[in-house]
């Protein structure tokens, strides 16, 4: 007989809170969409959580509609230069098939960080997958990058980074090195903003769940979680494993 949902839940909660011994029972499949940004930090972001969690996640690489055969059980976007984004998936058709797969079903998890939060606020064509506006680097040039402190309304746990050896996507680029130092205290996380967007207005649909300063950086609505900053640049990898829980939750059920 197959875990509940909430038997998964408790099941996960267990294993971050007391470090228990992973069973390893389920493989979870999360898309990482290869269209720019950091990748190759989320990538490694994915194997830390899941080896929190004592659960064992699959990285599907998506660089074409193609890739998306065979079925994924979680999304990430990642940050970069949206409109670069647009234009470098267009002619392999994958940002069309990365819309098609979040419209089917907007309780499947997507975390879009950045520029990813833009392609899920205003795609380039159909309504916005999310009740938000937002506008493109908004927080500044490169120059007026930072990382403050952020608060975060997720129910997620914050626990010491499990140590990974280092995670490539493909041959030519390993990811950066994240330092140890960037862990939140579990009422706030280590925001990493660079040509960060700014939401400028939030719908009823919309529920916030990361503010720096009263505004709001992050919101969730469904399953899917738009963040205006880049979590995989730190080494607390709360939103990574809320991803995994989330699609552990719905392969169980």
């Amino acid at each position: 007989m197959a875990p509940t949902a909430s038997a998964v839940l408790v099941a996960l909660k267990r294993r971050v809170e007391g470090r228990v011994a992973p069973r390893r029972a389920m493989s979870i499949r999360i898309g990482l969409a290869m269209l720019q940004g950091a990748r190759h930090e989320h990538a490694q972001a994915i194997v830390g959580a899941a080896e929190e969690l004592g659960v064992d996640a699959e990285i599907k690489v998506l660089r074409t509609s193609g890739d998306l055969d065979g079925g994924i059980d979680a999304l990430i976007l990642p940050g970069g230069e949206s409109t670069t984004m647009r234009i470098a998936s267009r002619h392999q058709g994958l940002l069309e098939s990365l819309y098609e797969w979040m419209n089917d079903d907007p309780q499947r998890p997507v975390l879009g960080t950045c520029a990813g939060a833009i392609l899920m606020c205003s795609p380039p064509s159909g309504p916005p997958l999310l009740d938000a506006e937002i506008n493109r680097n908004a927080w500044g040039r490169q120059a007026k990058s930072f990382q403050a402190p952020v608060a975060v309304f997720l129910d997620v746990e914050v626990v010491p980074p499990a140590v990974i050896t280092s995670v490539s996507t493909d041959n030519a680029h390993h990811p950066l090195v994240v330092s140890s130092d960037g862990l939140g205290d579990g009422e706030t996380f280590p925001g990493v903003f660079i040509r960060a967007p700014r939401f400028s207005s939030i719908g009823t649909e919309a529920t916030v769940v990361a503010e720096f300063e009263g505004e709001v950086v992050g919101i969730l609505q469904g399953g899917r979680l738009a963040l205006t900053f880049h979590p995989e640049l730190t080494s607390d990898r709360r939103f990574h494993r809320w991803i995994i829980s989330q699609a552990a939750i719905r392969a169980a059920g």
